[in-house]
């Protein structure tokens, strides 16, 4: 008989895990704390859980440098930062403690801008001056694609603007949730329509 046909076995082994879980959530730590201190670490990350389903978020020791749904693939998201950024990922949740605090607020409806360091290296040009726009737009406001393609200085540039929304590497942090369609409909966005008009809601709610 195999341990995966044998309760008693499989309760055992389930006890096991418990207890050398915090163990290794302490070497996890002591490690990241390690690598950061070395200047080995180029991104440290972690997940939280929240309203509009798990994030993830990644710093550098600049700031910053991503936020991600689930729908977006955490695991894919990692790999482009190993690509884009360097290979030494580790999970290093001291390093985002801020980033998660603030989050909290922003969720709970105590918190209507974001106070963080950001490493903004993953947008440049035309998408990147769309971004610096967004947090001027107002919490709980809303501004169409044509009128940040007009504040971003281009004002043809609507399409580019969804493009610049969509691709938005910090969602949430830099806001293009409150970007919507002339019409009023919500559009595209990285998380899906729910967690957009979800975050939308709280916005107008608070």
């Amino acid at each position: 008989m195999t341990t995966a046909s044998n309760p008693e076995a499989e309760r055992l082994l389930a006890g096991v895990s418990e207890r050398e879980e915090p163990a290794l959530a302490r070497l996890r730590e002591r490690l990241a704390a390690r690598a950061g201190r070395e200047g080995i670490l180029d991104v440290a990350y972690r997940t939280i859980d929240t309203p509009v389903g798990s994030l993830l978020l990644a710093s550098t020791e600049e700031g910053l440098i991503r936020v991600a749904y689930a729908v977006q693939d955490h695991q894919a998201v990692l790999a482009q930062l190993a690509d884009k950024v360097g290979p030494r990922i580790l999970e290093a949740p001291p390093r985002l403690e801020d980033a998660v605090r603030q989050m909290e607020e922003y969720f709970a409806g105590r918190r209507t801008r974001f106070d963080l360091p950001l490493d903004r290296r993953l947008s440049r040009g035309f998408r990147r001056d769309v971004l610096d726009h967004l947090p001027r737009i107002a919490y709980g406001r809303t501004e169409s694609y044509a009128e940040v393609a007009a504040a971003s200085g281009s004002p043809k540039a609507v399409r580019a603007v969804g493009t610049a929304c969509a691709t938005n590497p910090l969602p949430v942090v830099v806001p293009c949730h409150r970007v919507v369609r002339s019409d009023g409909s919500p559009g595209g966005y990285a998380g899906g329509e729910a967690a957009k008009l979800a975050l939308l809601a709280l916005e107008r709610a608070a």
